[in-house]
């Protein structure tokens, strides 16, 4: 998986951050791309990469906070106009489906795909049998959720080798075997792919979080996660203002990072009062804690 940061400014754009979005390619069978929120200015920001908004095929809102979702009604509008006719669904907290539809409908403006709308609670919200999404109710003064994004465990490598060796021709009952079938061959001998099979490969994991203070379901959701994201919008001496709008500091992020024994934090949707330098002081405090600690910047391509 790959996730790109499109906006990692609080609140309100700064010079060199935009507010909140993410793309997450998951690499699926089925090619799409993922966008976690959708802050004013989010298209905008899209134009200047590679991604191209047809190929959305979902967008998880976190919150309604319009840092979060202002730039929704656009890139649905554009995505339209460019004649795009692939299905797109979003997920988001109650009131997501309210604001898409009023939007579009008092600016006499329209979907011209095919557009699901979940409302979204605690739980799974999505699993094709490659990777499943679920969700987990955060501390903030509206409706906020974290997704955590979880691979199934593939199976391990064919020893091919092995299998000629047994009297199997390179084919298609190597895709069979591998699947830890068991076939038959044309002499009458069975061959149990899970005896050819090694060590599965572990899924990836990847949490994203919504704005939060801490809260007791943070580590539940970034529990042992390859990448956890997470909001650092203040400083560690500023724990009271942060906490009490339903933010967090460097310092929480990254004893929450340590304590779910993730394997990465990515810090972002920082205050605009903090410019470049200032930003770097913050990355000091969570690695003080939490040396896997990395700072997001817009733009910024992660492999997960």
């Amino acid at each position: 998986m790959e996730l790109t940061f499109l906006g990692t400014s609080a609140g309100v754009p700064a010079r060199a951050r935009n507010v909140t979005a993410m793309v997450l390619n998951p690499q699926l069978a089925q090619p799409g791309l993922w966008l976690f929120d959708c802050g004013e200015g989010t298209q905008h920001q899209m134009l200047r990469t590679a991604f191209n908004p047809g190929k959305l095929d979902k967008i998880f809102i976190t919150h309604l906070h319009g840092d979060h979702i202002f730039g929704l009604p656009g890139l649905l509008c554009s995505r339209s106009m460019a004649g795009s006719e692939a299905p797109l669904t979003v997920y988001g907290p109650a009131g997501i489906r309210e604001f898409i539809e009023m939007s579009l409908r008092l600016s006499g403006s329209w979907a011209g795909f095919p557009l699901t709308i979940h409302e979204i609670t605690e739980g799974q919200v999505f699993d094709d049998g490659q990777i499943k999404v679920s969700t987990v109710a955060l501390s903030h003064p509206v409706e906020c959720y974290g997704y955590r994004i979880e691979e199934y465990d593939k199976p391990g490598k064919l020893d091919a080798q092995r299998l000629i060796r047994a009297g199997v021709a390179p084919g298609p009952l190597f895709q069979r075997l591998k699947q830890g079938e068991t076939v038959r061959l044309e002499g009458g001998m069975e061959i149990n792919g899970r005896d050819y099979l090694g060590e599965p490969q572990k899924g990836k994991r990847l949490a994203i979080f919504g704005d939060t203070g801490p809260t007791p379901g943070a580590l539940q959701l970034a529990r042992e996660v390859d990448v956890m994201v997470h909001e650092t919008t203040l400083e560690a001496a500023m724990a009271e203002k942060a906490n009490s709008r339903g933010h967090s500091t460097t310092h929480q992020a990254a004893e929450l990072a340590r304590e779910a024994r993730a394997g990465r934090l990515i810090m972002t949707h920082f205050s605009s009062r903090y410019d470049a330098a200032a930003c770097a002081r913050l990355l000091a405090e969570a690695q003080s804690i939490f040396p896997a600690s990395e700072l997001a910047e817009d733009f910024l391509t992660i492999t997960v």
